[in-house]
Parts: C-alpha cells; structure tokens; sequence
C-alpha cells in the first residue's frame, strides 16, 4: 500500500501541493485528474522523486521511503513519461537494458531475457533491434512502459498516457493497463486530462482542484 501523508510542495510563495493526504491500495488502479496548473504533473514529478517536497512523507507497506534517493535494490517508483524519453541513439533492447545494468548491476544476459519476455508481453516481437525514430508512437510508448517494467517498480505512474494517441492505440493503452493489473497485480497511477479513459481503466479517481489564491486541495471521486 502506497500512502502520501501531509504532501507540501511549493514552488516560491506558490502552494501546488497542500497537505495532500492520499492511500493507494496494492494492485489498484488509480486516475489523478484535474484542470492544467491544478498539480497533477506535480504530484507525479514528486511521487517520481524529480521534485523534493517541501514537507510530508511517503510510506510503502508501512515502511517511509524518499522517492529522491533511488534505492538500487528495490526501486518504489516507475515512470512512463508523456514524451517517453527513450535514447534516441539507443535501439530498444538498449533502451530497456540500460538502467538494470548499471543502475541494478544485472547481469547483460539476464537483463537481455527479461527485455525480450517483456518485449514480447507488450506486442513488440522483432522490434528489439530497431531505434526509436524507426517506431511509431504507440509502439514507442510501449518500450517506454517496457523499460520502466525492467527496473521491477512496485508501482508504476504514467503522463498523459493517451495525449497523443488516435482511439485504437488510446484503447490499446488502456489494454495494457488492465493486464498488468490483471497478470502482475500492478498498482498504477494515471495522471490525465481524458476522463473517458480514466473512468475506462481506473479504479479510483482523484480530483486536483487549483484553488483561486494558486493553491491547490484535492479530494476522492
């Protein structure tokens, strides 16, 4: 179980984050959603350690963890960014390998199976040995959801998932979403402007609503 307890971020006098208490059980799916400017990004970015909070804690299963000071044996935390952020010099076997090497010290062969088992748990049979300028975006999307799998994150969050997606990949996406729910039991979170995929995949919802003063409270769905 994921819980955010008394989350503070502020950037200058600005309050994005206020307080924010949230608890996310184990293999549910959850969909954070609210207007721009209202914290979501945020909240993931601090979720993800790339933003240090202000003050608060986190807890998984009871235990406090920073997710700012990445822990090389048990890594919380994935991310699958809006943009994807794969290496563009890298192929996709690459791409998926890297971080388990060097950041897990994997060893190359065992890291190269589990990228070919998820490669092809993800419908990406043969693309192993391509760059990402050679794939299209549903199928970058799916390396970038393949490399954060790699590093064995108890919990992984996506970035506008759908946001530049045509409707059979935003379903394909969704797809994938419920099977690693279904085959791994992944707990998920979601950050979206796209209601109808949120109410398709998700468990919960979470609203953030920017308040008029720039700060910013949330509540449950």
């Amino acid at each position: 179980m994921l819980e955010l307890r008394d989350i503070t971020k502020k950037f200058g006098s600005r309050v994005i984050l206020n307080k924010l208490n949230l608890t996310i059980p184990n293999g549910q799916i959850l969909a954070i959603v609210g207007h721009s400017g209202a914290g979501k990004t945020t909240l993931l970015r601090c979720l993800s350690g790339l933003e240090k909070i202000d003050s608060g804690h986190f807890f998984w299963n009871k235990h406090e963890f920073d997710p700012a000071v990445p822990n090389q044996k048990s890594q919380i935390i994935g991310v699958v960014f809006q943009n994807y952020e794969l290496f563009p010099n890298l192929t996709v076997k690459d791409n998926i390998t890297l971080a388990p090497i060097l950041v897990r010290k994997e060893d190359r062969k065992l890291a190269e199976q589990k990228a070919q088992k998820l490669l092809e748990q993800l419908d990406l049979i043969g693309k192993d040995s391509l760059y990402p300028y050679q794939l299209s975006g549903g199928q970058q999307q799916r390396v970038a959801i393949a490399r954060a799998l790699a590093m064995a994150p108890r919990i992984l969050c996506y970035d506008e998932p759908t946001s530049a997606l045509d409707p059979a990949l935003r379903t394909k996406v969704g797809e994938i979403i419920l099977q690693l729910k279904q085959d791994h039991g992944m707990t998920q979170i979601i950050v979206t402007h796209d209601m109808d995929f949120a109410n398709q995949v998700a468990d919960r919802i979470f609203t953030v609503k920017a308040l008029d003063n720039g700060e910013s409270y949330e509540n449950e769905d």
